[in-house]
């Protein structure tokens, strides 16, 4: 990943906290048939990374096979208008900001159903945490929770290699990332307080 010095993120504590409130991901292998791309929630594992796929997914019958996660955090479009600087020079322009985190690593495929029953329920109570009353696996007929184990794979991946990109304007002076700040929180558009945040973080840390 193309990644300028100003915009790493190497803090590991960082890039751990993006993939556990956005663990969404993208993940890319290379098949004999080309590259192919899927779609899933991971969970964190101190370095390891479960999650789960259909039996009938391609992912399935690729044990061993070296694989990309990309989780995506808050990203949004960052107008000039924010730059103070735009005000005095008008020598700005528009751009994106966004924070990524890319994790290398080896896939190992787990066919195992008592393995499988822990990893679902620490994804369901933690997802259903916030609800009024929070569903668990117990709720449905065990014969169903069986027929819906069969149905689906294990994934681990080990963390070979972790990179972070966060593209928080950090190659603009102060006053101008306190601009975006200001402006993000004003359009409040979907993900804008979640990029203005990062970004107030991003500066606290600084401090």
């Amino acid at each position: 990943m193309y990644t300028p010095k100003h915009f790493a993120e190497t803090r590991v504590e960082v890039l751990h906290e993006l993939i556990r409130a956005c663990p969404f991901a993208t993940m890319v292998a290379n098949t004999a048939d080309g590259m192919v791309a899927n779609h899933l929630p991971f969970e964190l594992v101190g370095g390891l990374l479960h999650g789960h796929v259909a039996r009938g997914n391609e992912l399935a019958r690729l044990d061993g096979a070296e694989v990309l996660l990309i989780f995506q955090g808050p990203d949004g479009y960052i107008s000039p208008n924010w730059y103070p600087t735009k005000q005095e020079t008008h020598r700005e322009v528009p751009t994106w900001n966004y924070a990524v985190v890319h994790v290398h690593g080896r896939l190992r495929v787990i066919d195992d159903a008592g393995w499988l029953r822990r990893l679902l329920e620490t994804l369901t109570n933690r997802h259903e945490a916030g609800q009024p009353q929070p569903w668990k696996i117990t709720d449905a007929p065990e014969d169903h929770i069986e027929k819906s184990l069969h149905a689906i794979v294990g994934l681990e991946v080990a963390i070979e290699r972790i990179e972070g990109k966060f593209k928080l304007n950090q190659n603009h002076p102060a006053r101008n990332r306190a601009g975006v700040i200001a402006g993000l929180r004003e359009r409040d558009g979907d993900g804008d307080a979640e990029l203005a945040a990062l970004m107030a973080l991003q500066e606290e840390s600084k401090a």
